[in-house]
Parts: structure tokens; C-alpha cells; sequence
């Protein structure tokens, strides 16, 4: 047998690389003459960077830059061979680095994102992919923008700071000093969602309320998304209305206006660094899997898209995941089965912490499942 491994992260528990080392002890357990290959996975969100340096033999660069709230943050980014660049926007305005606590996307900004960007592109790369899941922010990307050279002005002639607060308040943008580099340098996003900017699929009422934005707080914002888009439309003839503008609380809408970038699925640009058809033709049964399966993974997250390409291929592909929540079974669809690693009901605190052990269970018990179809 020959097994094939492209599992996301769980997040906060297991990383891409730890699940691929958990499948294959238990495959060789069950199946102790098989082969097993693997690819580290992510999809535009936490991970990725490590995924796609991993992938490509590149090299982290450090890089320090404010964070989601303004504060100093180690973050940076990927050096790849040939002089492009990764960068993961979770590392500078991610949800992580926000207090529970102190959860308000009216307070958060990109900026740091937009230094990690200025940082590669000083240090001369051409070619820059930037993964933005994960984030903390609902700025429509004003932060990342204002840290590479536009600006932002209120009706009196105030510079802003890009954050999401400063949605409601934005009249005039001004685009002259973008950075000379950010013209010439080729941009692409990689996106794990296809939401637009506005409206109930959009930015704010799909991803606010993870990122502290109750009712009242997301209607506001939404209301600042609307006079944004207008602006934009108004001032830069920009079009506001495509798939994943939405994505990272609007840095999707700006990386594409501001800078041209490409919007691509973030999972589909790792499994294509990683060479996952070559691998997936010698294989018999992919395994792959995140940290939550519903309805939502059919959008551009790593076991939709590792799965259509099974499907195309002919290959039974088995998602082994840490819960299943609404409408999880529409994804059997496109997988073949779906294994939870969790054994009862059990608090999330519980599961994280004995993570790994459960994992190594239900892995094990997948594979004496796929003994039984061998045999």
C-alpha cells in the first residue's frame, strides 16, 4: 500500500507536519511493508509560511513589526529560492496575538502586514505571495496599505491610521506614494475563503464576530465597509464586488486594488509547490484533515482541495478530523469517509490538550478500517 498524507494544522494543537508523523506510525503498524509520503499543508492561514518554506527549501527572515493593536511583534518571512517571498499576515495581525480579552476590530489594523510586505520588498524580491487567514482585523486592509505609502483621510484633511474604526470615517485616498518597489514586484494572495467584501457572505458579518465584533460593533463596521467601498469606487474607479475580497476582514479587497495581486486558494498554491500530483499518482489512499469539518471547508480549505483532486484522480481520499460540526456530511460529497478524533463528548480544552494521543487513536483505527477494504 501506498498512503499519501496532506492533512492541515489543528490549530493551537497538532501541526501539518506532526499529524503526517502520527499516520504514518500507525500505518506502518497495520500495514508494516507500506510506503507513506506526505506534503506539509495550510491554507492561507496559520502554518502556511512554514508549509510552503518546507515545500520550496526556503529560509525564514525575521522581521520586527506592529502588531494587531499597534504593539512590537516578532513576526517575518519566508525567502524562497530564486528571491520571492512568502509572507503569513497571521504572524503581524493575526487573532492569536489578541487578548481574548481585547477582542475589537474596530482597534485592529494590517499595518504590520503592510511592513512584513515593504520588508521583502527592500530586501529586493519580485514575487510576493501573501496567505491572510487567520486574522484579527476588519480594517479592509486601510493598515497593510498605510504602511506601504497610501493615504488615508478623514473629511478634514486628517490623516488616518487604518484601523477599523477608521472605516466610517475614510473621505479621500490618495495613492501617490506607494512604494516604488510595490509597483514593480508581482503580488499574489493566497486564500483559504471566497467571501465577498459586503453584505451578509461578506467581511464582517461572516468573520467579526470571531474577532470580538458583537452585533452592535458589526454593524458599525459594516456600515465603515460600505462608505470604504464607496471611496474606492469614488476615487480609484475600484470594484469591490469579487470573490475573497472579504478574506482577512477586507486585506483581500486592498492587496488586489493597491497592489494587482492575484487571488488564488491558498491550499491549491501549497499542494502545487509541494508537487502533490506527481505524488498522488502513486498513491492508493490519500489521508487528510483539519482541526473542524463543516460546511465551510468545502471553501477553499486544505480537505476540499485535496480531495477534488483525488476525486479527479481516482483516488479514495479518508478526512481524519478533530470535530465535525454544521453540515459536516455535505463534505462527504468529496471525501470518501470522515473519522473524528474525538472518542466522546469532552470540553475543547480537553481535546487540545491530549491532541496528539487522540489523533494516534483514530489513525490507527482508520487504517485497520482500510486493512479490511485491502484484504
Amino acid at each position: 500500500m501506498n498512503f499519501l498524507f496532506a492533512s492541515d494544522s489543528f490549530k493551537g494543537s497538532l501541526s501539518s507536519a506532526k499529524t503526517a508523523e502520527l499516520l504514518e506510525c500507525a500505518a506502518k503498524e497495520v500495514f508494516p511493508d507500506c510506503s507513506c509520503s506526505s506534503v506539509p499543508m495550510a491554507d492561507g492561514g496559520e502554518g502556511t509560511a512554514e508549509a510552503v518554506i518546507l515545500a520550496a527549501g526556503g529560509k525564514w527572515v525575521p522581521v520586527t513589526v506592529r502588531g494587531p493593536l499597534g504593539e512590537p511583534v516578532e513576526a517575518g518571512y519566508g525567502l524562497l529560492p530564486g528571491g520571492s517571498a512568502i509572507i503569513e499576515m497571521a504572524s503581524a495581525s493575526g487573532l492569536v496575538l489578541v487578548d481574548p480579552a481585547l477582542r475589537d476590530p474596530r482597534n485592529t489594523s494590517t499595518f504590520g502586514t503592510g511592513e512584513l510586505i515593504a520588508a521583502a520588498l527592500k530586501a529586493g524580491c519580485k514575487d510576493v505571495t501573501i496567505a491572510i487567514g487567520g486574522s484579527a482585523t476588519n480594517d479592509g486592509g486601510m493598515g497593510c496599505a498605510s504602511a506601504l505609502g497610501v493615504r488615508f483621510y478623514d473629511a478634514s484633511g486628517n490623516l488616518l491610521t487604518g484601523r477599523g474604526d477608521d472605516l466610517a470615517r475614510v473621505a479621500n485616498i490618495d495613492v501617490s506614494g506607494l512604494l516604488a518597489g510595490a509597483k514593480a514586484a508581482r503580488f499574489t494572495v493566497m486564500s483559504d475563503v471566497d467571501n465577498p467584501l459586503l453584505g451578509p457572505d461578506g467581511a464582517t458579518f461572516t468573520f467579526g464576530p470571531q474577532k470580538g465584533a458583537v452585533p452592535q460593533i458589526r454593524d458599525e463596521l459594516e456600515a465603515g465597509m460600505e462608505n470604504y467601498a464607496a471611496v474606492l469606487k469614488r476615487d480609484l474607479g475600484a470594484d469591490t464586488d469579487f470573490p475573497g475580497a472579504g478574506a482577512a476582514g477586507g486585506l483581500g479587497a486592498a492587496l488586489k486594488i493597491f497592489l494587482n495581486a492575484d487571488m488564488r486558494s491558498g491550499a491549491e498554491a501549497v499542494l502545487d509547490l509541494a508537487g502533490f500530483d506527481a505524488l498522488l499518482e502513486q498513491a492508493d489512499v490519500v489521508v487528510t484533515g483539519e482541526g473542524r469539518i463543516d460546511w465551510q471547508s468545502a471553501h477553499g480549505k486544505v480537505v476540499s482541495a485535496v480531495a477534488k483532486r483525488c476525486k479527479k484522480a481516482g483516488k479514495p481520499c479518508v478526512a481524519l478530523v478533530g470535530g465535525m460540526g454544521e453540515r459536516a456530511d455535505e463534505m462527504l460529497s468529496l471525501v470518501d469517509s470522515i473519522v473524528p478524533t474525538v472518542q466522546g463528548p469532552c470540553r475543547l480544552e480537553f481535546a487540545m490538550e491530549h491532541a496528539e494521543e487522540l489523533y494516534a487513536s483514530a489513525a490507527l483505527r482508520t487504517f485497520r478500517l482500510l486493512r479490511i477494504r485491502h484484504e
